[in-house]
């Protein structure tokens, strides 16, 4: 623990290194450190150090942040053995395919200079692509470089493609959620299959942190807009991944274990829900990518 931060209380049974069960068995800290947009060259690299010195133990980039090796030295050099920290990579859409899979996982642990992943995501659906990718995911699976497989962006009938020809279920699908992008079907389909839900961009990339009805809400609570849409997730069964590269700002998105919010008040984040998508809209989105 770093001098003058305080440890991180814990209400309702909920810390930040609380972790959930997974479908394969392997258990997830629900509360993690999202490295999107995190530069290279130092910053990440920090990032990662100073969250995992203040109680962080899930962190989570993706083959396409071009981070993972930064990502890697953070993490070796926090001091932190290995097996306390889950670690999530991402494969990109280029590198969809069962031959380019392999190569393209193993790439991507030689850049985190690790001998395995916590949990490997196909990053998104690529048309024509993913189910011969998921087939490369299952065989790194039952070879136990990875300890759990899973995806990211996939809606639906993605789902079902999948669940239809696999030997292993997804354990998450991480996707956008946040009260403004409230995806309530999708999750109870994803808890029906016992998939979890990853929430990604929780704080809808700050769009609407100046949202006058969530300052209304942080107000009554002594707490800041970001806090209470994390918090939202976190009451709403959700595994929530927080990005920043700022100290100050990572250490104000782990502080929201002290409070709970209201009934009341998570009914009224529920109808803030308008549709809002800061990325690609995988319902309607059509990925392809050339596999030559």
């Amino acid at each position: 623990m770093i001098k003058g931060i305080q440890k991180i209380t814990i209400m309702d049974n909920y810390a930040i290194d609380t972790k959930m069960k997974l479908n394969n068995g392997v258990e997830i800290p629900i509360f993690g450190l999202g490295t999107y947009r995190a530069k290279s060259g130092g910053e990440t690299e920090k990032a990662v150090k100073y969250a995992l010195e203040i109680g962080y133990r899930h962190i989570d980039t993706a083959a396409i942040y071009g981070n993972e090796e930064d990502v890697g030295k953070g993490i070796k050099n926090s001091g932190i053995p290995r097996e306390e920290i889950f670690v999530t990579s991402k494969l990109w859409n280029r590198d969809h395919g069962y031959e380019k899979t392999l190569h393209a996982f193993e790439k991507s642990l030689k850049k985190l200079n690790m001998d395995y992943l916590d949990l490997y995501l196909i990053h998104w659906p690529v048309e024509e692509l993913r189910m011969e990718t998921w087939k490369a995911f299952e065989k790194l699976y039952k070879e136990g470089k990875v300890r759990a497989i899973g995806v990211s962006n996939y809606m639906e009938h993605h789902i079902d493609e999948l669940l239809a020809d696999s030997e292993i279920i997804p354990v998450v699908n991480q996707i956008e959620f946040s009260p403004y992008l409230y995806q309530k079907s999708l999750q109870e389909y994803c808890e029906s299959k016992e998939i979890k839900i990853e929430a990604y961009s929780p704080l809808t990339k700050g769009r609407k942190l100046d949202d006058h009805r969530l300052i209304e809400i942080a107000k009554t609570y002594q707490k800041t807009p970001a806090q209470i849409l994390l918090r939202w997730g976190i009451e709403k069964g959700l595994i929530v991944l927080a990005k920043s590269s700022k100290k100050e700002r990572i250490l104000e998105n782990a502080s929201i274990f002290d409070f709970k919010l209201k009934e009341e008040d998570m009914r009224k984040l529920d109808n803030f829900d308008e549709g809002l998508r800061t990325g690609w809209d995988p319902s309607t989105q059509k990925l392809w990518w050339d596999s030559r």
